[in-house]
């Protein structure tokens, strides 16, 4: 135990957004994908996910790992619409409507609290992203729902100290999502096999490394430097802890990069690529599409409206 105590005080977790919705029309999106990892509390009425569409039962917590395609059902009834995840983000308030915490609580409609975060070890690797973690329901958890309930009513506070709080609840409740992983024995598997590169510095070097120097030269014969080893051994040494080769792995971080760029700045897609460290705009592009299957302007539109 002592050492998920260690994996945990380096993991950096951040707040991302939290909205109330009131299920308009229901909704079938068979390729759900978000970046961020995202916990759907479920008020009232029908959530489903997976091949086989699990049911979610009403009080219940559903864990959406960030960058994972999940077949995703919200809202009950038989005119549940189908729809791709590009459509389902521009038309967004077609399906759900934000409403109140305190409207949520009087409603028998079908109702769900959304919450996004980020957890990142060491500010640079996925955290559950990397232990492989699959989308599940978290059951018979009355804490996890409950530190929801209290992130969307700091939401809709005014008070001084209110983002202080909500980075506060936000890390409470992702150790409690971890805590109720480890008590009740789940993905033991995935976590004996992904948690091990945490425990060897030189790979830890090359993860900051790499987040520092996206725009620079990451060859093979680089990384060899950094961590120690040999031009020839670097990509096996790398493979073997993440289970990735590291060229592989610089292309995501690059990508991530260029995607939070997307996000948070006007810079010019030429001017991010570059950034990010790519030199020929054109090829840029065609990777990033390649990668997250939206051209990188349409990226940015679909940023711009996933708050809405």
């Amino acid at each position: 135990m002592e050492y998920y105590n260690k994996v945990i005080e380096s993991v950096n977790i951040r707040f991302l957004r939290g909205f109330n919705y009131k299920v308009e029309k229901p909704v079938f999106i068979p390729d759900h994908k978000e970046f961020d990892n995202m916990l759907i509390l479920l008020h009232h009425g029908t959530l489903k996910f997976g091949d086989e569409q699990e049911l979610v039962n009403e009080g219940e917590v559903l864990f959406l790992p960030g960058e994972k395609k999940i077949p995703l059902t919200i809202g009950g009834g038989n005119k549940r619409a189908e729809v791709p995840m590009e459509h389902f983000i521009e038309s967004k308030r077609k399906y759900l409507q934000s409403i109140s915490f305190k409207d949520i609580r009087n409603s028998e409609e079908d109702c769900i609290s959304v919450v996004s975060f980020e957890s990142k070890v060491f500010d640079v690797v996925n955290f559950f992203n990397s232990l492989d973690i699959p989308a599940f329901i978290i059951r018979f958890n009355d804490r996890i729902a409950i530190l929801i309930e209290d992130i969307m009513k700091e939401m809709e506070q005014s008070s001084v100290g209110k983002e202080r709080i909500l980075r506060a609840l936000t890390e409470t409740l992702v150790i409690e999502v971890l805590r109720h992983i480890l008590k009740n024995r789940l993905f033991v598997e995935e976590l004996s096999t992904n948690v091990t590169y945490f425990k060897d510095p030189r790979l830890i070097e090359l993860f900051k490394y790499i987040k520092s120097n996206l725009g620079g030269d990451l060859s093979n014969k680089v990384l060899a430097k950094v961590a120690n080893v040999s031009e020839d051994y670097v990509g096996q040494y790398f493979k073997m802890l993440t289970g990735i080769n590291p060229q592989d792995y610089i292309e995501y971080q690059r990508m991530e990069a260029a995607v939070d760029l997307l996000r948070t700045t006007k810079k010019s897609i030429r001017d991010i690529g570059k950034e990010v460290g790519y030199k020929d705009t054109a090829y840029f592009c065609r990777r990033f599409k390649m990668m997250y299957g939206v051209p990188a302007g349409k990226m940015r539109r679909r940023e711009s409206l996933i708050n809405v």
